[in-house]
Parts: structure tokens; C-alpha cells; sequence
């Protein structure tokens, strides 16, 4: 186990393309960091860089507190699990397992007990006689997890492991990898881009835009104080409404709500109730809206709409069967402390007026 820092990361491409810049961040022993954003954002990159399967352009990862920039990944003392789980076809699961342990050459009855345990765990204890082309795709994943569980490394690296599985298998496999993590304490770090699964995995999150880090925090407050429009918009589901007004507007809109010219009033569609046209609240926001389309999910609606005043859409979420008709007019109304103001830059003013 060990803590993973780095320090002023940056990778730059050949033809000036640069991945990733100047990223800063400490991972303490034992925590489970996710690296979340969009494609292309740069954090498989970084995760490759700690790894040492990319080389770095500027600065410095560290495992407790020694620079590993120069070590080849074999002497890093760490295990990745990969998207596209890397066995060997001509090996057995059990052989897949061991094939690590063996290159160190461990005594073959301790590689023996550490392949079975790892199997009973991740229940492919039957499977141990089997060849990868006879596994479904979460028992494959279970095999790539249990070699990297037997090398008992200082860090697991995690790279979009879940990605190609189904919707139903991916949140098993979650609270699968969730419980195997906490049971060996192992400093992990782990890459999607999948909001849902970062949220619900993370000790520490760190949300990834165009090669930077708009934010690091534990998953709640990152969802409950985003730093940035970004990250009001990439975290939470459905996403942070924004909408984009005038000074003067602002003023129509909410009370107690002071914002600059050009500013970003954001607020969840959990925070918003549908009301009649003459409520409004005595601090807070009421807002007018014409309904587009109407999503029932199960228990619930999502109602969609354009608002009268101001730039943007506005997604309502609605418990319960009644909800309105598309082409009405209906108000949507928050309460002052459930606002969220951001400058016109995209920066978070402060979370309540």
C-alpha cells in the first residue's frame, strides 16, 4: 500500500498536442481515487503516466514519497485491470491468474493458495480449469481482477475496467471492486467516464477537462458545491439546470439573488417543484416555462421546457404520475439556498445568495 502524489504532471505530444497540464494531486494510502470526464479529457493518460506506461513530459509521481518517473512499470509494485482485460487465450483462468506470481517465482504452493482465495472471492472458483473464449464478459473481468488481487501490489490501476459490460453487470461489478477494495486497503486508482460510477465508487474524486483538473473533493461535496459550470453539468443525473441571464434578469427572476452581468443561475432538477403562476417564493427563484417533453421513469417524470426568461433548458424532476402536458406553461420555483451562482467565466461565485 502506499500513498500516490503527483506533482505538476504535465504530457505534451509530438506536433505540440498537450494531454495533460500541470496536475497536481495526493491520493492517500488506502483511499480509492476516481479520474472522471469526458473522452479525450486526458485521464487515461495520467493513470498510463503513474502506471509508467507513458513516458512524462514535465514533472513528478511519487509513491510514498519516492520518484518513480524513471522505474519501469515492473518495478513499481502496482496492478491495472484494462478495459479490454488483457489474458491470455491460451492459458487457463487459473494459469491467467498465476502467471504473474510465477515470474517472480514464488513457491507454487503459495501461488496455489493465493489463486483460490482470490477465485473463491470473486466466485470463479469453478472456472479455474477454463479458457478465457469460455467465460462471459463479467467472468473475464473477474479474472483480470483477481491477477491483479494475487499480486497484492502497493496500488491497483483501474482503466474504464466496466465499460464493455452490460448496464445490470456494470452495478454488480461496481459494489464487487467497492468490497474488494475496502478489504485489502489498497491505494486505487480508478479511470471512467461514467458519472454514476465515479460517484458511487470514490473516496476522493477528480473530475478531468481538457487536460486539467476542475476539481478534486469526496463525491458529495463535488455534487453539492461544483466549482465550475463543467462540473455542475458533468456530475449528477439528470444535470445541473444553468441558466444564463442578465443582471436586470436575474433581478425578474429571484430575490436575493445579486449576479454580474452575464452570470449562470444553476439549480438541480431535484430542487425544483412545479407550482401555481402566482407562488413565488420569499427568497429564491420562480421561473416561468414552456413544457417541451415529458419522461416518465418509473415513479417519476422528468419535465423539459424552455424557460421565458434567460438562456437555457430546464429539466424538472417530478414524483408521482401527474405532470404536465407538453405545450403548457407551467412555474417552476427553488428555494434561495438551493441556487447555485457562477461568474460569466463559468466560476462558482458561492452556493447560496
Amino acid at each position: 500500500m502506499a500513498e500516490v502524489a503527483l506533482r505538476q504532471v504535465s504530457k505534451t505530444y509530438a506536433g505540440g498536442i498537450v494531454a495533460v497540464r500541470d496536475v497536481s494531486l495526493t491520493i492517500p494510502d488506502g483511499n480509492l481515487c476516481v479520474l472522471v470526464g469526458p473522452s479525450g479529457c486526458g485521464k487515461s493518460t495520467l493513470l498510463r503516466m503513474v502506471a509508467g506506461l507513458e513516458a512524462i513530459t514535465a514533472g513528478e509521481v511519487l509513491f510514498d514519497g519516492k520518484v518513480v518517473n524513471h522505474r519501469e512499470p515492473a518495478e513499481r509494485d502496482i496492478a491495472m485491470v484494462f478495459q479490454n482485460y488483457a489474458l491470455y487465450p491460451h492459458m487457463s483462468v487459473y494459469d491467467n491468474m498465476a502467471y504473474g506470481l510465477r515470474n517472480r517465482r514464488m513457491p507454487a504452493a503459495a501461488i496455489d493458495a493465493r489463486v483460490r482465495e482470490a477465485a473463491h472471492m470473486l466466485q470463479i472458483a469453478d472456472y479455474l480449469d477454463r479458457k478465457p473464449r469460455e467465460l462471459s464478459g463479467g467472468q473475464r473481468q473477474r479474472v483480470a481482477m483477481g491477477r491483479a488481487v494475487v499480486r497484492r501490489p502497493k496500488a491497483f490501476l483501474f482503466d474504464e475496467p466496466l465499460s464493455n459490460l452490460d448496464a445490470k453487470l456494470r452495478g454488480s461489478m461496481r459494489v464487487e471492486i467497492r468490497r474488494l477494495q475496502r478489504s485489502f486497503g489498497t491505494t486505487s486508482i480508478y479511470v471512467t467516464h461514467d458519472q454514476l460510477e465515479a460517484m458511487t465508487l470514490a473516496d476522493l474524486l477528480v473530475v478531468m477537462n481538457a487536460g486539467r483538473i476542475e476539481q478534486i473533493g469526496p463525491p458529495l461535496e463535488i455534487y453539492e458545491r461544483p466549482a465550475t459550470t463543467f462540473v455542475a453539468t458533468f456530475i449528477g443525473a439528470p444535470p445541473m439546470n444553468l441558466i444564463h441571464v442578465t443582471a436586470s434578469e436575474a433581478a425578474e427572476l429571484s430575490r436575493g439573488v445579486p449576479l454580474p452581468e452575464g452570470g449562470v443561475i444553476g439549480v438541480r432538477p431535484d430542487e425544483l417543484t412545479l407550482a401555481g403562476s402566482d407562488v413565488r417564493p420569499a427568497a429564491g427563484l420562480a421561473l416561468d416555462f414552456a413544457v417541451t417533453a415529458v419522461e416518465r421513469i418509473g415513479p417519476e417524470c422528468l419535465v423539459y421546457g424552455t424557460p421565458e426568461i434567460g438562456h437555457g433548458e430546464l429539466v424538472v424532476r417530478v414524483l408521482g404520475a401527474a405532470a404536465p402536458t407538453p405545450g403548457n406553461t407551467v412555474r417552476a420555483v427553488a428555494a434561495a439556498d438551493r441556487l447555485h451562482l457562477f461568474a460569466p467565466s463559468g466560476a462558482r461565485l458561492r452556493s447560496t445568495p
